[in-house]
């Protein structure tokens, strides 16, 4: 499975509350279906309603639906950069209209001191899943299609609707055990290349297996 983000700039950022009880939030259409992006990567209505409802039901309803201040470089939410909370994220047609509240973690109040410079921000969705290219071209993607976040905030892409900010290209995510791995077939298979090259292979089959099986 690709790692796969979405930016979004048809959001709003809203401030409720005054003093004391002042908060800020984000609020928008998070994820859209049933549309190519500029990427020419189209997500079935069917497909990101069946992940919004688990989402909701494992991740918003139960206060642990976070997203990062900033680009991750993987599936999983690191603490350490958590910025907000997605406190609900509901369908409206083929779009699905979240909205999240910035927190007081120090990645939250760098967000809140950039709006409060006047800095232009957006989010980008994340998360995981199989794509394949239909007759059209177009890249759809798979019922298999897991949300890490419905939202990281990022620099705003200063675009008319959503599009894609790009796959992980090289990389591969697979679940073992419960656990996101990164996939490690491929840099296997190039080192088999190699030494089927240097006609190596025989000696090296025992070394190639035990190092896959450490690193899983």
């Amino acid at each position: 499975m690709k790692l796969i983000t979405e930016e979004i700039s048809s959001v709003k950022f809203v401030t409720e509350g005054k003093g004391s009880s002042k908060k800020m939030y984000i609020e928008g259409t998070f994820l859209q279906g049933e549309i190519k992006n500029r990427n020419g990567r189209m997500y079935p209505v069917s497909t990101l309603a069946k992940e919004v409802g688990r989402y909701n039901e494992s991740f918003v309803n139960k206060g642990r639906a976070l997203g990062e201040l900033g680009h991750p470089d993987g599936p999983t939410v690191n603490l350490d950069r958590v910025s907000h909370k997605i406190v609900s994220l509901r369908q409206e047609g083929n779009n699905f209209v979240g909205k999240a509240q910035l927190l007081d973690t120090p990645m939250g109040k760098i967000a809140k001191s950039l709006l409060d410079e006047g800095v232009m921000l957006g989010v980008s969705s994340r998360g995981i899943g199989s794509i394949k290219e239909d007759t059209n071209g177009v890249k759809v993607v798979g019922e298999d299609f897991m949300l890490a976040t419905a939202a990281d905030i990022v620099a705003d892409p200063s675009a008319p609707d959503a599009f894609v900010s790009g796959i992980m290209e090289g990389k591969e995510w697979i679940w073992e055990g419960g656990i996101l791995r990164e996939q490690l077939a491929q840099n296997t298979q190039k080192r088999i290349n190699t030494l089927v090259d240097q006609r190596k292979l025989e000696e090296e089959k025992l070394n190639l297996f035990n190092d896959f099986l450490s690193n899983l």
